[in-house]
Parts: structure tokens; C-alpha cells; sequence
């Protein structure tokens, strides 16, 4: 094979600013600038509290994930770590399952991506966008592990630095009345129009299945372990970050946008960040927030590439997916895997030539349920990986702990479990419910056919 490459021979080409700054826009997606409108809508002002109650469960399910991340860093993560400690059919599910996760999170990128182009171009049929924006990413994905860590690091230097723009824009618009004729808006809005919570507990526990739609992808960082050069260093520092980026980056960025605009005005056809700063007369403010949240998609879509080509590659080596896609170019990228997952996502194109205009919600519950089937992963998979530590008198040995283990895995999944059963009352949502069962029925058939893995658990 004189233009490939062992299929172990992943390279350690992140660097501890793309590590940094992958972690950063993970947590900055098209959960916070498209789908915040529908959680708006929900929950009222309230938004602020949803936000921080889901990220108190995220916080432990980075934990979770970081403490066995730093302990051994490898490309295939929690699917790696699941064959190793808990079992065959563990590490097939959560391979495969993460792998689905982030194709249809990578369908969901690509659905919205037109939606922000019309801004500018109306004329444009959605699903052309989604096509050009698919050969693009595809392309910097085929190259090398090195140029996808460039392309994150800009897309989320340009959200990170757009959201804490927006915030001290507003700020300015709040109190001194800055875009608005000199008319300081003041905090009214927060309470003015139903309460900071208009739809009462119902309203608020509702939000929380959209609200953790958005944090879908911060378990990318775990991932990058495998191709990270300190990752011992970098990986810890990226996933404490997690919650001062909520506070941030969502509690703040939504906590400026209901103030200084009534929530129930907001809508759910596009980015509210956008529609507001359009509808208090800042047009200029409104189109350069369009850039951001179409950045946004594009960096999803970049991740989503990424990590499913690192998944199914992992996938390969244990022999639960094809061998070729094991197989690695000159420049480590796992080529097959990448355009095999590209390829998948064809289908949100499709579906935006068929239904334009109703493809996100539709994805976003399915990529709800895969997502919640992956942290549930990770927190059991934890505990086993702690069990495990700990029998062989090792646990003293972990550098990087999940705080409060294991009473914080326990209330962290009957936190999701809830998040499930709140599933059936959101219509859009309810559809992933009937899709899930059948998904865990799919995987388990296929790895009866697929025989034992070949890794030697423990090894």
C-alpha cells in the first residue's frame, strides 16, 4: 500500500490552542443560534435557568468522560473505552450509535445552512447551500487531522468572539440605549409579559429536551484525545472550561437577547439572535450575526466529519465495521470513513429539496435520542472504568476524577431518563421515541451478525 498507512497510525496533531478552542466551540452551535428560538418559546426568560440546569449535567458527563479520556487517550473514546471495561455488545452500541448521532446532527448543520444563506439570497434553494457547504467540509476532512484543527480553531475564534461581542452590544443597547435612539431598554422585558417563567415548571422541564439538543458535541473533545500531542495537559484544562462557558457563552448570550426583546415575539424560522438585532433597527449588527450562526453550522458539520471518521475507524480496528474503513491515508486521515459519513449525509440534502423548512426539527429530536444513548454510555461506562481502577488498586493513580462518583452518575441519568420522558410531550420530539427502540433493535442484530470483537478486552 504505497499510499496508506497502518491503521493505528492516527497523528497527534492537535495542538493545545486546537484543543482549546474546539472545547470552546463545542459548546457554540446551532443549538444556541437556531434552536434557542423554539426553547424561547417554551420557557419564556426563563431560558437562563434551563440552561444552567443542563449544564450542571453536562459538566458531570465531561467528568465522566474526561477521567477516562486523560487516563488513556485514544481516537475511539467512550466506544474504546466501553469494549474495554464493559463489554462487546457496549463497545458496538456506543461506537456505532455516536457514529448515528453525528450523522444526523451533521444532516441537522446542513438543513439550517441554506435557511442562513437566503438571508442574503432568497432565491437560493435551501438544498443547493447544503450541497456546497457538504464538498467544502468533506474536502478539508479528506486532507489531514491538522487541517481540521485549523478550520475549528478559526470557526470558533469567530462564534466565540461573536457571542462575546453580541453580549457587550447588548449590554449597551440595555443600559444606555445604544441602536435604539438613545433609549436605555432596562430589564423589563425579563418579567413584563408573563413572568420570567410564563409557562410555569411544565414550560421549563419542556425546554430542557431542546436545551440539551444543544449541547450535543461537547464529548467531541474526548475524541480529539486520540490525536491530541499533550493530551494529559490540554484535555482537563478544555473540559473544566465547560461550565464558565455555559455561564457564558448561553446563560449570558440568552439572558442579553430576552431583555432587550419581548420572548414572545421571538420566532422559530430562523435565528433569533439575527431576528432581533434586524427587528430594533441594527441590520448591520443583524448580518454580521448571520455570518456567525451559518459559521456555526459549518463548524458542527466539521466536527461531525471528524469524529465519525475517528469512530468508524475505531469501529474497523475492532471488527465491527468494515475493514476498509480502518485504513488510513499518508496524512492519517481515515479517508473511507469520512466519505462514507459524507456520503450519509446526502440524505439532509435530499430532504431539503423534498420538505424544506421542516427538516431541523425533525433531525434534532432523532439526534436528541442518539446523543442522550451516548452520555448514558458514558456515566455507566465510567462507573465499570472506576470498578475496574479500583480492583486492580488504581484508582488512587487517576489524575482527572469525576467529582462526587458514583452518586453524581446516578442523578446525572435519572436527570437524561427524565429528559426522555419529556420527549413524548414535544411533538416535533415524540417521533424519536418510535425511532429509538428500533435503532437499539437494528444495532443489536448487527452485532449478532457481526460476531465477537477482535481486541482482547483488557488488553
Amino acid at each position: 500500500m504505497s499510499n496508506q498507512q497502518m491503521p493505528d497510525d492516527l497523528k497527534r496533531s492537535l495542538k493545545n490552542r486546537h484543543i482549546q478552542m474546539i472545547a470552546l466551540g463545542g459548546a457554540i452551535g446551532t443549538g444556541l443560534f437556531y434552536g434557542s428560538g423554539t426553547s424561547i418559546q417554551l420557557v419564556g426568560p426563563g431560558i437562563t435557568l434551563s440552561y444552567l440546569i443542563g449544564g450542571v449535567a453536562v459538566f458531570f458527563i465531561m467528568r465522566a468522560l474526561g477521567e477516562m479520556s486523560v487516563d488513556e487517550p485514544v481516537s475511539g473514546a467512550f466506544s474504546h473505552y466501553a469494549y474495554r471495561y464493559w463489554g462487546d455488545f457496549a463497545g458496538f452500541f456506543s461506537g456505532w450509535n455516536y457514529w448515528f448521532c453525528y450523522v444526523v446532527v451533521s444532516m441537522a448543520e446542513l438543513s439550517v445552512v441554506g435557511v442562513y444563506i437566503n438571508y442574503w439570497f432568497p432565491k437560493v434553494p435551501t438544498w443547493i447551500s447544503a450541497l456546497i457547504c457538504l464538498i467544502l467540509i468533506t474536502v478539508v476532512n479528506l486532507i489531514n487531522v491538522k487541517a481540521f484543527g485549523e478550520f475549528e480553531f478559526w470557526f470558533s475564534l469567530i462564534k466565540v468572539a461573536a457571542i462575546v461581542a453580541m453580549i457587550l452590544f447588548g449590554l449597551l443597547i440595555i443600559f444606555f440605549g445604544f441602536g435604539n435612539s438613545g433609549e436605555a431598554i432596562g430589564l423589563s422585558n425579563l418579567w413584563a409579559h408573563g413572568g420570567f417563567l410564563p409557562h410555569g415548571l411544565w414550560g421549563l422541564l419542556l425546554s430542557l429536551v431542546i436545551v440539551m439538543f444543544s449541547f450535543g458535541g461537547v464529548e467531541l473533545i474526548g475524541i480529539t484525545a486520540g490525536e491530541a500531542d499533550q493530551p494529559k495537559e490540554s484535555i482537563p484544562k478544555a473540559i473544566n472550561q465547560v461550565v464558565w462557558r455555559i455561564l457564558l457563552f448561553y446563560v449570558g448570550a440568552l439572558l442579553i437577547l430576552t431583555i432587550i426583546y419581548p420572548w414572545n415575539l421571538v420566532g422559530t424560522t430562523g435565528s433569533p439572535f439575527v431576528e432581533i438585532f434586524s427587528a430594533i433597527g441594527i441590520p448591520a449588527a443583524a448580518g454580521i450575526l448571520n455570518v456567525v450562526v451559518l459559521t456555526a453550522a459549518l463548524s458542527t458539520y466539521n466536527s461531525g466529519l471528524y469524529s465519525n471518521g475517528r469512530m468508524i475507524h475505531n469501529l474497523a480496528l475492532h471488527g465491527s465495521a468494515p475493514k476498509l474503513f480502518a485504513t488510513l491515508s499518508k496524512a492519517g486521515a481515515p479517508v473511507y470513513g469520512v466519505a462514507f459519513s459524507s456520503g450519509l449525509t446526502l440524505i439532509a440534502v435530499i430532504l431539503n429539496f423534498l420538505v424544506p423548512g421542516k427538516v431541523f426539527m425533525y433531525l434534532m429530536s432523532v439526534a436528541t435520542m442518539a446523543a442522550i444513548l451516548n452520555w448514558i454510555m458514558i456515566l455507566i461506562t465510567q462507573l465499570k472504568f472506576r470498578q475496574s481502577k479500583v480492583a486492580a488498586k488504581e484508582g488512587e493513580k487517576l489524575s482527572f476524577k469525576l467529582p462526587f462518583c458514583p452518586i453524581s452518575n446516578y442523578v446525572t441519568l435519572a436527570f437524561l431518563g427524565v429528559v426522555i420522558i419529556l420527549m413524548a410531550y414535544i411533538p416535533d420530539m415524540v417521533y424519536s421515541l418510535y425511532i429509538g427502540p428500533v435503532w437499539i433493535l437494528i444495532l443489536y442484530i448487527g452485532y449478532k451478525l457481526r460476531g465477537p470483537s477482535k481486541v482482547v478486552k483488557g488488553k
